[in-house]
């Protein structure tokens, strides 16, 4: 029985969700924190990014100058590891409905973004003391 228990709670774990935003795309080249390690160990095991935030990061790529165009250009090489749906809008908005949708988590360090997801009820990851990422 008490195996049982482990593999259905390690199964409940495999499914968590998280929607990742682009400046929490943008986070190992700004500060060097490998997320997607941070994410399992916070129990987050799919990766789910809009393209809104995809074109967000080729913008930033394209036009940036500094860290922020090696940061972009980091966290481009880095989407071969999420899944990357398919919406338009402001992506805010999608990143927000696809978060209720889903009932998927969602990182981000936006403050602006995070006051509406806290409004809506939804898992907020950001980046701490830049070193680590938490709940």
């Amino acid at each position: 029985m008490e195996a049982y228990r482990f593999r259905y709670i390690e199964r409940i774990q495999m499914t968590r969700k998280v929607i990742l935003d682009t400046n929490g795309m943008m986070i190992p080249g700004q500060f060097g924190v490998d997320i997607f390690t941070e994410l399992k160990r916070l129990g987050f095991y799919t990766y789910i990014i809009p393209r809104a935030t995809v074109t967000e990061l080729e913008k930033i790529y394209a036009e940036g100058k500094g860290k922020n165009r090696s940061s972009a250009k980091i966290a481009l090489s880095l989407l071969n590891r999420c899944s990357i749906i398919e919406k338009t809008g402001f992506t805010d908005d999608i990143i927000i409905e696809m978060a209720i949708d889903m009932d998927a988590a969602c990182l981000t360090n936006d403050v602006e973004l995070k006051k509406r997801l806290c409004s809506k009820g939804v898992t907020i990851v950001q980046l701490r003391e830049r070193t680590h990422l938490s709940i």
